[in-house]
């Protein structure tokens, strides 16, 4: 049976981030397959800017705590498209505006929805570090956030968690329509056959030195004063740490480092997804200090190519790193045991290759799909 299925988002091109990967990713698997997929997706330069015959594009307004998402306060007339379309599954990517006209249009057209859960969206760090700072404000937005969360997901056929850490948390909160879909690795693209020399030269990361990665976005609930307290213990013993991404918190991070005197950590900016593999070729070890994973898609892709990843032992990342086979946990926020884990690896790297391959292998683009179409199948 082939499906025609619409994608449902508040984020696409040009945005980079983990749900945008997502997208694309699973557009293409399954077009493999001989599915049909569109994307339905807000954005703020408006629907006759789509590349494609196949993306309906939404005028929105920017939305100032996550600047690649955009707000389309009108998109219900998506529905007419829609039934142009014969869809036969509607794929929330978002809870919120654009997934919120996938839940009514879903209802008008009595076709089956399937919604997945990306991003921590009520996390308390993420409202106190995004939201106006009044107290009682933050305390309704998580409160209300909570219930909006439990309201939206309860109306989908079936809820999609990225992972084990993520389903259980749905299901405490009263969502208990889910299923266990991964975002998938693409070992054709991220695999040790990556070159790292050049990362190194461009960022002048000596052949001597030992190069702990972190990529994605920089922003305060990923934590990043971790990896640079790391550093700091770690100074004068040849090890450069490369912070490789951009986003709101940026300048924040910039000017701690400077007040810290870090002359081994290096901001690179904004890396083409082209260029992924040979930045994490170029590591010996990629830190992930994140209390916000759902999934940990950068860690899986710098496992795909070899290398060991240490980080917090909490939600997604706790799942997916096994101590002494793919790399090492350390407590959330303690930056000693942080740098402590990453010297261990590095002292050891060769022991954790084979494990962190292994564990990439398990998300292959072919198992994953097809954990995909069987949700699909099950609402239909």
């Amino acid at each position: 049976m082939k499906l025609n299925i619409a994608f449902y988002t508040d984020t696409y091109e040009p945005a980079v981030d983990g749900v945008v990967t997502s997208i694309n990713d699973f557009k293409r698997q399954l077009e493999r397959r001989g599915h049909k997929v569109y994307i339905f997706a807000s954005s703020r330069i408006g629907r006759e800017r789509a590349k494609s015959k196949d993306v309906f594009l939404y005028q929105g307004v920017g939305f100032k705590p996550y600047p690649q998402y955009s707000v389309a306060l009108f998109p219900y007339h998506s529905i007419t498209t829609l039934n142009k379309l014969d869809i036969d599954v509607i794929h929330a990517h978002t809870p919120f505006f654009m997934g919120l006209s996938g839940l009514i249009n879903a209802r008008l057209s009595k076709t089956p929805i399937v919604g997945s859960f990306h991003t921590l969206v009520g996390n308390r760090s993420v409202i106190n570090d995004y939201y106006p700072n009044n107290r009682q404000l933050r305390k309704l937005t998580a409160e209300y956030m909570q219930k909006y969360i439990k309201f939206f997901y309860k109306r989908c056929n079936a809820t999609i968690a990225p992972s084990q850490a993520i389903a259980g948390m749905l299901s405490r909160h009263g969502v208990d329509n889910v299923s266990v879909v991964p975002n998938m690795i693409d070992r054709t693209v991220f695999n040790r056959k990556a070159g790292g020399n050049a990362f190194r030269k461009e960022h002048g990361i000596g052949d001597d030195e030992k190069l702990v990665l972190y990529v994605g976005r920089i922003s305060r609930e990923k934590k990043l004063e971790v990896i640079l307290r790391s550093a700091r213990l770690l100074r004068g013993r040849n090890r450069r740490f490369v912070i490789a991404g951009t986003g709101p918190a940026e300048t924040y991070y910039k000017a701690m480092a400077r007040r810290m005197k870090l002359d081994n950590v290096v901001f690179t900016g904004f890396v083409e997804r082209g260029r992924l593999p040979s930045a994490y070729s170029a590591c010996d070890v990629f830190c992930m200090p994140s209390t916000f994973e759902t999934q940990g898609i950068v860690a899986l892709e710098a496992m795909s190519t070899g290398k060991p990843v240490v980080g917090a032992d909490y939600l997604a990342l706790r799942e997916l790193i096994s101590n002494g086979f793919n790399g090492e946990k350390f407590r959330p926020g303690d930056y000693a045991q942080c740098s402590s884990k990453i010297e261990k690896v590095l002292n050891n790297a060769g022991k954790y290759t084979h494990g962190a391959v292994e564990t990439a292998m398990r998300f292959s683009p072919e198992r994953v799909t097809g954990k995909l179409i069987d949700v699909y199948k099950s609402v239909l």
